[in-house]
């Protein structure tokens, strides 16, 4: 483990004072949002349906640009909720987890959509949720047998046990929680200078999302059906 994810591991418990709510319903509540579209935020199938036609049916552009969109999202939310340093953690902390985890399931959930999967499947949902993990912590979970298999497996299996809904519900909450904290600790600087802060946030939220999207573009292999076009 490096040693920021140490000092994020270690710090987690506080940040979850701060923001108590974070939690496997938390987690179901901002997949859904992202999936269905909050605020002037269309829905994750509108929105990858949408690149999709803008680069005339070509799946893998259309990914791209889906992964590009939510990266520069991510840069966004993350330089707005990482000002002010220490000082304003009580208020950003929350507010950077819920647009992180909204940005990342409804990219996750877009390009799962452009290849053939169908969002409204629980096992699906789960799939998505899985990924957010990142492929470090998947493979991790899968080793421990706490994950039965790979975001793609999980999307694919007859089998799924919905049991495992929260048990990812919960592993993303505290993933969450301890990039949060971690982050914090590389944003101390910003009780001086406070636009460090948001730098620091923006890049760390937006190559964040990035490794997440170039993921499951990896790992989920078109389904049966959805056709390719070049």
């Amino acid at each position: 483990m490096s040693y920021a994810k140490r000092v994020g591991a270690a710090l987690a418990p506080k940040v979850t004072d701060i923001a108590p709510n974070l939690s496997a319903a938390f987690v179901h509540q901002a997949l859904a949002k992202a999936i269905s579209g909050v605020g002037p935020l269309p829905s994750a199938a509108v929105a990858a349906d949408k690149q999709l036609a803008q680069n005339g049916g070509d799946v893998e552009r259309g990914i791209h640009d889906v992964i590009e969109n939510h990266v520069r999202y991510a840069g966004i939310q993350g330089f707005a909720t990482n000002l002010g340093g220490l000082v304003t953690m009580a208020f950003t902390v929350p507010t950077n987890i819920t647009g992180l985890a909204l940005i990342q399931c409804r990219m996750v959930a877009g390009i799962v959509h452009l290849r053939g999967y169908d969002l409204d499947e629980p096992r699906v949902r789960a799939a998505i949720l899985a990924s957010v993990l990142g492929e470090e912590k998947v493979l991790k979970l899968i080793k421990s047998r706490d994950l039965p298999g790979t975001p793609m497996e999980l999307a694919a299996d007859p089998l799924y046990e919905a049991s495992l809904d929260t048990v990812i519900a919960n592993e993303v909450a505290a993933e969450l929680i301890t990039r949060a904290a971690g982050k914090r600790l590389a944003t101390t600087v910003g009780r001086r200078v406070p636009v460090v802060g948001g730098v620091v946030g923006a890049s760390t939220d937006a190559y964040v999302t990035w490794k997440v999207g170039r993921y499951v573009d990896r790992e989920f292999l078109p389904r049966a059906g959805r056709r390719r076009r070049r």
